[in-house]
């Protein structure tokens, strides 16, 4: 097996010494010593060093990508399971449901469902995105993980 260090040729040359020309990597003898079938195994040990090396990186890549997937997984399993855990769907009797990413609470008599549209009361937030006056909204979710002040729904309008 060739080494991948510095070393010198060592073949004789014309006075019988041997060659102190430097080699290195996969080359067996300098350029003058060097026969076609020492370039051939160099070019065969290179190429294969190589392509051993990107197999190595692509192996590497997809292992780190299948971990990577695995593990956004679980952060999204254990994510769903604390939602579950921490979600509140009544406070104080009334029915906690969320309209555009904001927890409101409901006190009619039926329940509201995934989809009914309702009058949300107005709010910095909607006076400056829709003008002033109550705002018109779908219910998105059920329950939330808010635990502070909740305003009211104002009234459930008419299923379209």
């Amino acid at each position: 097996m060739v080494e991948n260090q510095v070393r010198t040729c060592g073949r004789p040359t014309r006075s019988g010494h041997p060659c102190r020309v430097r080699v290195n990597g996969s080359d067996i003898a300098c350029g003058i010593h060097s026969t076609e079938r020492d370039r051939a195994v160099a070019d065969a040990h290179r190429s294969g060093y190589r392509e051993g090396f990107e197999s190595g990186v692509r192996s590497s890549k997809e292992s780190s990508k299948l971990r990577i997937e695995r593990l956004e997984r679980q952060v999204e399993e254990l994510r769903q399971r604390l939602d579950e855990e921490t979600r509140i769907h009544e406070v104080g009797g009334d029915q906690v449901v969320g309209v555009g990413g904001y927890a409101y609470r409901w006190r009619g008599e039926t329940p509201l469902e995934v989809g009914d549209r309702v009058l949300l009361p107005e709010n910095y937030v909607s006076r400056m995105k829709h003008g002033p006056g109550p705002l018109e909204a779908t219910v998105t979710v059920l329950g939330t993980t808010y635990q502070g002040p909740l305003a009211f729904v104002l009234r459930r309008l008419d299923r379209k």
